[in-house]
């Protein structure tokens, strides 16, 4: 009868762990969707929906915020859907009280830096002679790998946006690659099979 008990607890502890563990990386209490960048200027804290259980301050900052982002991809019969997204329920503002514009601009960029590599991976899907499947996903893959290296380097020379000159130095960048990358606005690349 003891272990019996014994078992109970720890499969009920075990359950509560993975529960608390799955509500800290998404917050399926509040869940919204996936935002596709063509809606980031919709974009505010309050769809920073995210759970943050364990750190109280970033630099001693007792307000900051932290986006997720991703770039999905979905093959169709000739062509591909390539496309940047925010996800608010990953996504937090701590102390949601201290709402601040230059705040929320930084983590817009986050998204901004999002949907720069997203254009620039169709760019290169679209150059493809004789693009197969699998030289698609290691483009996607590797370009994932130069987003997320970017991102660290934002983050690390704006030192999370409280250096100004250097968040400024960035925006006008990013602006002028994503204008630079404009024409592959548009989700769907066509696959070329020369």
């Amino acid at each position: 009868m003891k272990r019996k008990s014994i078992k109970i607890s720890l499969l009920v502890t075990l359950l509560l762990i993975i529960s608390f563990v799955t509500l800290a990386k998404v917050n399926f209490l509040d869940y919204e969707s996936p935002i596709g960048y063509d809606r980031i200027n919709n974009i505010s804290f309050k769809n920073f929906r995210g759970l943050e259980f364990f750190q109280k301050s970033l630099y001693g900052n007792k307000s900051f915020a932290y986006i997720k982002t991703s770039i999905e991809y979905e093959f169709e019969k000739d062509s591909i859907l390539v496309q940047s997204f925010f996800h608010p329920s990953s996504s937090y503002v701590y102390n949601q009280n201290a709402f601040s514009n230059p705040l929320l601009k930084h983590e817009m960029y986050h998204f901004k830096i999002t949907e720069l590599y997203t254009r620039i991976a169709k760019k290169r899907i679209s150059e493809l002679n004789k693009a197969n499947k699998n030289q698609i996903e290691n483009i996607i893959s590797a370009i994932k790998r130069e987003e997320q290296s970017y991102q660290i380097e934002y983050d690390n020379d704006t030192f999370h946006s409280y250096v100004l000159s250097e968040q400024k130095k960035y925006e006008r960048n990013i602006d002028s690659l994503l204008n630079l990358y404009n024409n592959f606005r548009n989700h769907k690349v066509v696959i070329n099979e020369k």
